[in-house]
């Protein structure tokens, strides 16, 4: 006997309808699969696949290309049990959009709520800190080669000019505005990587292909986890996508494979063509190496450089979108906003964006100390052991006997969630053996 009733969600179709009021008509507005799907992608792709190289270089491609598809394999199962729980609060609550946070409190009560919501904001503000200082870099770097000066503005001047020219279209953009962009920026991610790689492949080394160092690869971890992270964004793809959980599936399977492919290739093609000599530049008494900031400035090619540049560009912007959505979320559940009260508005976009403008103008470096920390145990947390708590509480619990919930969108029952609770727990353990 099961201990919860499941439904079937292949006769299911979407729980709802999402309804704009336009002149005295409602009409209906569903987010598009395509358009949950580059939501899903272009939040994905961000810092992850710039700092990916440099950690990945003491293993060599083959160790790092089946370790990131493993990441990708666990990254993508929480990221289904997080729609399977989402889809079931807003079954059980009887309305949409229904928050992390507030689905995590539901369901694991105030303390689990607590602890998620600290990773979620650790994990938001530490990345958007990064996406604002490094776009700014490149906006500032861009304006500067056009200008035909060099170093003449200071840093801040990028972050601010990027946190006002994006955060304003989200701000004041509509939806559909966002989308429609969101999904132009996607395409031009894509292209410009793919003329990435095809410059980049002609300089790669056969020979440097084949270099492998197993023992190496663990510390990569917590960046692929980062790299592969787009959990935070699924509430709003359900919501979009109106509950239907076909296309939720489809849409957050496509939308993370995208990046995937893209990181596997851009992780072969710069271990390729650069070696370990060329990756380690002693700055201050540390090893720091940026192959990017090395590839930006044409020191492989002017066209190259201008198509990292873009590349770079497009990736933080699209990923920036992601995480300010996911955070806006994350304070209309604390707050308890009415998600179309647009006097809240302001106050919204102001707790997600000064802060992390404040940092970034401050020390526009914080974030490398906190990448690591941020992957380590805020994607742990909230990609590993909140999901597989969340699920298997809603799964088992008699006191959810009561609520029909949909069937598993990921095969194993206990034993995937006890496995992916413990893998979580690992890395975690790890991370301090090592701090230690």
């Amino acid at each position: 006997m099961k201990s919860v009733s499941q439904l079937d969600t292949t006769q299911a179709t979407r729980l709802f309808s999402n309804l704009a009021l336009e002149g005295n008509r409602f009409n209906h507005q569903p987010g598009s699969l395509l358009g949950c799907t580059a939501l899903v992608a272009g939040t994905t792709v961000g810092a992850g696949i710039l700092a990916l190289p440099a950690v990945t270089l003491p293993s060599g491609v083959v160790p790092s290309t089946v370790m990131l598809i493993a990441v990708w394999l666990y990254a993508l199962a929480s990221g289904l049990l997080i729609a399977e729980v989402n889809v079931n609060a807003m079954r059980s609550l009887g309305r949409p959009g229904v928050g992390l946070l507030a689905m995590v409190e539901g369901i694991l009560g105030k303390l689990g709520a607590r602890v998620a919501g600290g990773a979620y904001l650790f994990l938001h503000y530490a990345l958007l800190v990064a996406y604002m200082s490094q776009g700014g870099e490149i906006l500032l770097s861009a304006f500067e080669t056009v200008g035909g000066v060099s170093h003449i503005l200071p840093p801040w001047v990028g972050t601010v000019t990027f946190a006002i020219l994006f955060g304003g279209i989200l701000y004041f953009g509509q939806a559909r505005l966002v989308e429609k962009l969101n999904n132009a920026f996607v395409v031009i991610v894509i292209a410009s990587f793919v003329g990435l790689l095809l410059l980049g492949v002609t300089k790669v080394n056969p020979t440097q292909l084949l270099s492998q160092d197993w023992r190496a690869i663990s510390p990569a971890v917590s960046v692929m986890l980062v790299a592969l992270f787009y959990h935070n964004i699924i509430p709003v793809v359900t919501t979009q996508l109106e509950g239907d959980v076909q296309k939720i599936r489809r849409s957050i399977t496509i939308g993370s494979v995208i990046p995937l492919v893209m990181f596997l290739a851009w992780n072969a093609v710069i271990l390729g063509s650069i070696s370990p000599d060329m990756m380690q530049i002693v700055t201050d008494g540390s090893t720091v190496f940026d192959p990017l900031q090395v590839l930006r400035n044409g020191q492989a090619g002017a066209w190259l450089g201008v198509l990292v540049s873009v590349f770079s560009e497009f990736a933080i912007v699209t990923s920036f979108i992601g995480f300010v959505y996911g955070l806006l979320d994350f304070f209309k559940d604390v707050l308890d906003v009415n998600p179309n009260d647009n006097s809240k508005r302001l106050p919204l976009y102001s707790l997600v964006l000064l802060p992390s403008t404040s940092l970034s103008v401050l020390n526009p470096s914080i974030f490398f100390a906190a990448l690591d920390y941020a992957g380590t145990f805020s994607i742990s947390v909230l990609g590993g052991i909140i999901p597989a708590l969340m699920a298997w509480k809603q799964r088992y619990s008699k006191q959810q006997d009561s609520i029909p919930v949909m069937k598993p969108l990921i095969p194993g029952g206990k034993v995937t969630l006890v496995a992916m609770i413990g893998v979580a727990l690992a890395v975690m353990i790890k991370q301090v053996i090592w701090m230690n």
